[in-house]
């Protein structure tokens, strides 16, 4: 294996990643052939053979997934030393690998724009998924760093409140209790109720919102899309249990309302998570530190208005702010004009 070069595990990962020499050859813009040539090479190295064919189908042999497995190790710390030395040449850069439950992917986005304004070399990976997901890409090293509202009661998982996210109950326009104040909650939960599924966020939030009145839920329907709940609330199908970010254009536009019920809305944190043991690379602790300083601000502010460019920050703000001369030829002709020989003051 010490003679194998690192050409030779890219190669080999992507025939894996794709089960196919063909395909594999297309990704690395490389031909049919050379691939082969890589991979007999990189077996000869091994002393193992690395994949087998049955019928028509490619598979890794016992050897060719350890190789998968130590190869991964490999090219993850490869990325972690690039984007370190990057970090020495000065600015975070690299690829930031982030997981965000379902109701953070309703301003989120605001706050990548935000930072990749700051940091124009990144390159974004972003995956939404439910709480567990979220957990499971931590497990398995898929992801540097999650955003979640309850991080786990776990000593090998790290987690820093950045902003609060508030849940409130919603309902359509035409409900009895739209418009009415100070609803109870014993009235509340005689309406069936629209709910995400088990182990989301959104869903242990409620069980706690509710504390023992919990078991009086009348959860009609479980479902793990905040834009399909949304829509079995607008159809009068009962009501529901949202993040205030999930339901904000729809209590714009008139879809939904929120009710004034008794002790909501229902303020948490987000956190932004990580495994205790990550090395974090230099990009995801940049990341970690811009949450930390700017989010609660940059949720509260909400996304830029359309046709105009996030703010500016650092030198290029300070540019920004300096008033800009017209050209001359501009200047010339947008000046008020006098008789041949009259000079205008700035007097006049």
């Amino acid at each position: 294996m010490k003679h194998a070069t690192l050409r030779q595990l890219k190669v080999f990962r992507a025939v894996a990643r794709n089960m196919s020499f063909s395909r594999a050859a297309a990704e690395l813009s490389l031909s049919q052939p050379a691939v082969s040539a890589q991979i007999k090479v990189l077996e000869a190295h091994v002393g193992l053979p690395l994949f087998e064919r049955l019928g028509k189908k490619l598979y890794l042999t016992a050897a060719g997934g350890e190789l998968l497995h130590y190869s991964g190790a490999i090219a993850e710390q490869f990325r972690e030393a690039e984007e370190a030395m990057a970090q020495l040449r000065g600015g975070a850069s690299g690829k930031l690998n982030v997981a965000v439950i379902s109701a953070g992917d309703y301003f989120f986005p605001w706050l990548l724009a935000a930072f990749v304004d700051q940091h124009p070399g990144v390159v974004l990976n972003l995956a939404v998924d439910n709480r567990e997901e979220a957990l499971r890409q931590l497990a398995e090293n898929a992801t540097d760093l999650a955003i979640m509202v309850r991080p786990p009661d776990d000593p090998e998982i790290v987690g820093e409140a950045f902003a609060p996210h508030a849940y409130v109950i919603v309902a359509p326009p035409w409900h009895p209790l739209a418009g009415r104040k100070a609803i109870s909650r014993e009235r509340l939960l005689r309406e069936p109720f629209i709910a995400r599924e088990r182990g989301s966020d959104t869903w242990k939030s409620m069980h706690d919102a509710f504390g023992t009145q919990a078991r009086a839920i009348r959860a009609t329907m479980e479902i793990r899309s905040n834009e399909t709940v949304k829509q079995a609330v607008i159809a009068g199908m009962g009501v529901s249990f949202l993040s205030s970010h999930a339901i904000a254009l729809d209590v714009r536009v008139g879809n939904l309302v929120v009710l004034d019920v008794k002790g909501f809305p229902v303020v948490r944190d987000w956190y932004v998570v990580h495994r205790a043991s990550k090395r974090l690379p230099p990009v995801a602790l940049a990341f970690k530190s811009f949450l930390l300083a700017d989010a609660a601000r940059v949720i509260r502010e909400g996304p830029p208005r359309a046709g105009r460019p996030p703010k500016a920050s650092g030198p290029e703000a300070e540019r920004e702010s300096k008033p800009r001369r017209a050209p001359a030829a501009r200047r010339a002709r947008s000046s008020p004009r006098g008789p041949p020989g009259y000079k205008i003051s700035s007097s006049d």
